[in-house]
């Protein structure tokens, strides 16, 4: 079984987001077989690569960086969300952090790029704005010889 994984943006500006769901949509046409996908489900990229994952038939992963990870979600569309696409996965991994900290999520992130076989990272290419953001991950992943899929924008700004 391949195994990719996902870090990235959970704030994607309308003009890159047809060309991240195309690019992902690509990633997953170079696996033959049955597929694992790995996600924290964080809003954003997170989720929009696990709805593509399940769609093309793949296995979903769920890493939770901690246990009130729930009460990071802003509002109850997006807490919904997340518990639907959980509710798919066919395992979930919960890491010990009792908290949802920079820490938490950059073990989660770790988790993922220690597993999968491939990164796919929407990332404008720019440091992380805290640890554990999508910069370190794509770092720690690059560190491994993990590759990395970047998708992204030229000339692009995230908010």
């Amino acid at each position: 079984m391949k195994r990719i994984g996902v870090t990235g943006h959970r704030s994607i500006p309308q003009e890159v987001h047809d060309h991240v769901l195309a690019s992902m949509r690509a990633a997953f046409h170079g696996f033959d077989g049955s597929v694992e996908a790995l996600s924290s489900l964080a809003v954003g990229a997170d989720q929009l690569f696990a709805d593509l994952a399940l769609d093309h038939g793949a296995q979903l992963t769920v890493v939770i960086p901690s246990g009130d990870y729930e009460a990071c979600f802003a509002d109850g569309a997006e807490l919904a969300r997340y518990r639907a696409l959980k509710a798919r996965a066919v395992r979930e991994v919960r890491l010990d952090y009792p908290h949802s900290t920079d820490e938490a999520y950059y073990a989660a992130g770790a988790y993922i790029a220690d597993h999968c076989d491939r990164l796919i990272a929407v990332w404008d290419g720019r440091p992380a704005r805290g640890l554990g953001g999508t910069g370190d991950i794509v770092t720690y992943a690059r560190g491994l010889g993990r590759p990395v899929t970047v998708i992204w924008r030229d000339g692009v700004e995230r908010g």
